[in-house]
């Protein structure tokens, strides 16, 4: 499948799944939201879940979309860069959180300062999906 053409399809959703590989080479599967802006999807993860530990090990990984109707998908495979975690109120980590929710929700947060504390006291950052190359089926 036309690469241009996974990610047209896959940036008008926000739902997916994000397949990574644990330490002993089996898939780990983890339900996600992300955005993709500029051919690139970005995804919120906290530091300590299985993807996380499993992307700093290993940057591959697939994001596989379904269409509600579960009549079209696209699995998008690439690799990943993880930014640093959130470690102050509105930092940069942050700001990129905020910009993602807003791409993700379509609509400002109410409050922008308990977001941005929330971000540093759930210890999250930004994985950063390029895709390279993609399957599925489009109807």
């Amino acid at each position: 499948m036309e690469l241009s053409k996974a990610l047209q399809w896959a940036t008008g959703r926000h739902s997916g799944v994000l397949i990574t590989l644990r330490n002993d080479g089996r898939p780990q599967s983890s339900d996600i939201v992300y955005a993709i802006r500029d051919g690139v999807a970005r995804i919120s993860v906290t530091t300590d879940r299985a993807k996380t530990k499993n992307l700093r090990r290993d940057p591959r990984a697939i994001l596989h979309v379904t269409a509600p109707d579960e009549w079209a998908y696209v699995a998008l495979d690439g690799t990943v860069e993880l930014s640093p975690v959130a470690e102050e109120p509105g930092d940069a980590v942050c700001a990129e959180l905020g910009s993602l929710l807003v791409d993700v929700q379509g609509k400002d947060h109410p409050n922008w300062d308990e977001f941005n504390q929330a971000m540093v006291d759930d210890r999250r950052l930004v994985v950063r999906f390029t895709p390279t190359s993609a399957t599925g089926v489009l109807r």
